[in-house]
């Protein structure tokens, strides 16, 4: 049996929700015709209480295309220095669409208004525009952070203030929701658009949903298209959202228990000198100087664990829903073996 905790995606659909996928009524989605991708799409918008969706195979392609929606050539996005839209998404602001970045550096991935205040160009023909905030909630390298809710309330005013537009890469939104008094709908009041992942700790298959108003989501069909992400009859796929959406939100509070369990065994052994403390289900953890993360990683492997290595002395583990407590136990025997 392998135990693999290096994401929450490499999960497995489970029966039911491969019977949901085989039992999807499917027509073709260019043409606007799967009537079960249209029903994730309606599904998930009046989740959030926005006006439409917008499927698309992943989260960097929901990202991606509302950076396009919401610039042109030459504008710039801020976003926090290890944002996923700027670390992860393989240089896509600067080749899709043709924007400058500016950086911030918050507090595990999260910034303030302020930040945001002090980071807008003034009006100057040596300037790009400012046109794009972007934020991540959950935020991944920040240890699967949680943005307070009330500083994306201010975040928003002055995108307002500034005519900036305001997006959410929500890759993990559904972690954040279950860990506070939110709800979808809060979320879906502020941000102008918002990128649901349904393949991370939802377990589905593969599948992203784009929610905004109905001319962005008019728009970023156009935009999808010309990034090759029209497809035909995916109401298989999308039926796998729709399943997830239904089944597996609350569950992921499972998720964030086993990550608080697995930082409290790892702070016990010596070879690890640092935990950055799980606030859902992501745990990044340092090791002493004289043990190696790839040789972590490796001495794991042989014992048929994966985890990532980052950063040389960096690991980092991901709890979701084909890791159970009796996987926990094995892990915890791999650990003490290794000290």
């Amino acid at each position: 049996m392998t135990i693999d905790l290096r994401s929450d995606t490499v999960t497995k659909p489970t029966k039911a929700m491969l019977e949901a996928m085989f039992s999807a009524e499917v027509g073709d989605d260019v043409f606007g015709e799967d009537p079960t991708i249209n029903k994730l799409e309606e599904k998930c918008a009046a989740l959030f209480g926005m006006e439409a969706g917008l499927f698309c195979s992943s989260g960097t392609q929901t990202n991606q295309v509302a950076i396009k929606l919401h610039t042109q050539p030459g504008d710039e996005v801020i976003c926090d220095a290890n944002a996923h839209i700027y670390y992860y998404e393989g240089g896509g602001i600067a080749f899709n669409a043709a924007c400058s970045i500016k950086l911030l550096n918050g507090d595990r991935g999260r910034f303030k208004a302020e930040d945001v205040v002090n980071a807008i160009r003034a009006d100057n023909v040596h300037f790009p525009h400012t046109r794009l905030v972007a934020v991540e909630n959950t935020h991944n390298r920040g240890g699967g952070s949680i943005y307070d809710f009330n500083e994306l309330e201010k975040i928003a005013e002055v995108c307002r203030k500034n005519m900036l537009a305001f997006h959410l890469d929500g890759a993990r939104i559904f972690n954040a929701i279950v860990e506070t008094d939110k709800s979808a709908k809060d979320f879906g009041r502020i941000f102008d658009t918002i990128s649901v992942c349904l393949s991370k700790g939802l377990g589905a298959p593969v599948g992203s949903v784009l929610l905004g108003t109905k001319e962005h989501i008019y728009k970023a069909r156009r935009i999808r298209k010309i990034f090759g992400g029209g497809m035909r009859q995916a109401g298989y796929l999308a039926a796998a959202g729709i399943y997830a959406l239904d089944n597996n939100i609350i569950r992921l509070k499972e998720d964030h228990l086993r990550a608080k369990k697995l930082s409290t065994i790892l702070k016990a052994f010596p070879y690890v000198v640092e935990v950055m403390e799980p606030e859902t289900n992501i745990i990044y953890f340092r090791l002493a100087d004289n043990f190696s993360g790839v040789d972590f990683q490796q001495k794991l492997l042989e014992n048929n664990i994966k985890v990532i290595s980052l950063d040389n002395q960096v690991i980092r583990m991901v709890t979701h829903l084909d890791f159970d407590d009796q996987m926990m136990g094995r892990l915890e025997g791999v650990l003490k073996k290794v000290a």
